[in-house]
């Protein structure tokens, strides 16, 4: 197999909605203009190659859907709670499908609300339903997460999602206690006295993040296995200096600051997949992404959880450091990947960036290593079943067209230019050009560009791949 055409690869974008980041571009737009901001966004990532998005669906106790447990978020109207008109979800998961990107919703488990003053948010507003949850820290309101209240109520939410809409996974981002903030103390105090049991405050936190993890992931599951979920944690575990089985760096602990164990995550296998968030360049000492990444890469070896890394587009062309003004710096990224078999994918931070493309760098990304199509990598305890493979596959003039599989979400074309295929010629992506969502009707169609074999294979929604059929 090529390791310059890895066959299956996540290729996936963050489209942030918490102030207005990525989408929509501002409050108050249409529908209409909604609509057509996102699919703008999804095309530009088809064009790219890429093949999933991480969509925030709950920035901050609020929802980007119509819900029974949470008000309308602010991001949509500009005002909480005020009905925008339409339900995004459903229009957001399908388009995505259409384009053959797999949809992650993503959530913030802990963030209550973007104003302390609980007084502001919506009379049903959770926290003001429930004031006994309210943790305020810094400007903002958090659900405390050493409560069993709390875990429920954020499972609850998840659940109704995964229950209500056709979603590919679950992911929540690096937010889990508060970032530190100077001089600010976190008041929890009533809360580890009931719970705590002896325990330390800082290995009590853990556990509560722990615990919700743990049970996030059963209940996903319980509602459809096939549902995955994820975490994309703060790219240092721990450093050296402080766990002499952590990485060779110097930045903020993600396991001492806001109390986010990873590492037990993946031991415990209570996620299918982490995106750690490295948004540093090669070489900077304290968070240097040759000795980050390959910490990562052998924290997974073995576990079955999946390694996708969390890369920073939205640095490139910055000043703070001479690499990311520098057009290479995030492809050399990828290439250095490719000496980890461990890495599975690369998402990208964000959206906004993935429609400028800073410097050029997303183009030559691309060139470098996206030039074929990739299928998602494989996640053997989600399930699925590879389809029946496609039959009566006819080529005509350039219409290339088979018949319809059942079960099948979608089909990988092959196009070997000469000779005769052998079996290693769906090892790899070197012949892949395309893979074309299943469409309604008894047969599917895909406009070939050149001449030689083609094969196609049928995917169901996990990308398990049948045997192929030729021409």
């Amino acid at each position: 197999m090529d390791a310059k055409y890895p066959k299956r690869q996540l290729r996936g974008v963050w489209i942030a909605t918490v102030k207005n980041i990525d989408w929509p571009s501002r409050t108050g737009l249409s529908p209409a203009r909604q609509r057509a901001e996102y699919v703008k966004i999804l095309d530009s990532a088809v064009k790219r190659r890429f093949n999933a998005v991480f969509v925030q669906v709950r920035p901050a106790s609020d929802a980007l859907y119509k819900s029974d447990l949470e008000p309308w978020s602010q991001y949509l109207t500009g005002t909480a709670g005020k009905d925008p008109g339409w339900d995004p979800l459903p229009f957001l998961v399908a388009e995505a499908h259409r384009r053959g990107l797999e949809f992650h919703a993503w959530f913030n488990p802990y963030r209550a609300s973007a104003d302390a003053d609980l007084s502001r948010l919506p009379a049903r507003h959770p926290a003001r339903l429930h004031p006994e949850w309210i943790v305020k820290y810094g400007d903002l309101a958090y659900y405390n997460p050493g409560l069993p209240a709390v875990r429920d109520y954020v499972t609850k939410v998840v659940k109704d999602v995964v229950t209500r809409y056709d979603v590919d996974g679950v992911h929540f981002d690096d937010y889990f206690y508060p970032y530190p903030v100077a001089g600010a103390k976190f008041a929890d105090g009533a809360a580890f006295a009931r719970y705590g049991k002896g325990a330390k405050l800082a290995d009590w936190r853990r556990a509560n993040v722990n615990k919700l993890i743990a049970q996030v992931d059963k209940a996903v599951h319980e509602v459809r296995n096939s549902v995955k979920f994820g975490v994309s944690p703060f790219g240092i575990w721990r450093n050296k200096a402080e766990d002499p089985s952590g990485s060779a760096t110097g930045g903020m602990s993600a396991y001492d600051s806001i109390y986010a164990d990873a590492r037990h995550w993946i031991k415990k296998g209570t996620v299918d997949y982490v995106i750690p968030q490295l948004y540093w360049p090669r070489g900077l000492k304290i968070a240097d992404y040759d000795v980050l990444m390959p910490w990562w890469a052998n924290e997974v070896k073995g576990t079955g959880v999946q390694l996708y890394i969390g890369q920073g587009l939205y640095r490139v062309g910055t000043t703070d450091t001479a690499a990311w003004t520098r057009p290479g710096e995030m492809s050399s990224h990828l290439t250095r990947n490719r000496k980890h078999g461990q890495v599975s994918g690369d998402v990208y931070f964000s959206a906004k960036q993935l429609l400028t493309n800073p410097l050029g760098a997303l183009d030559r990304v691309v060139k470098d290593h996206y030039a074929r199509p990739a299928l998602l990598p494989l996640m053997r305890d989600r399930g699925g079943q590879a389809p029946a493979k496609p039959a009566d596959v006819r080529l005509q003039g350039t219409s290339l067209s088979w018949r319809s599989s059942p079960d099948a979400r979608s089909y990988a074309v092959y196009r070997i230019a000469s000779g005769k295929p052998g079996e290693c010629a769906t090892a790899d992506a070197r012949d892949l050009v395309a893979v074309v969502p299943a469409a309604a009707g008894e047969r599917q169609a895909f406009t070939a560009t050149g001449g030689g074999t083609y094969l196609v294979t049928a995917l169901d929604r996990l990308q398990n791949e049948s045997a192929p059929t030729g021409t």
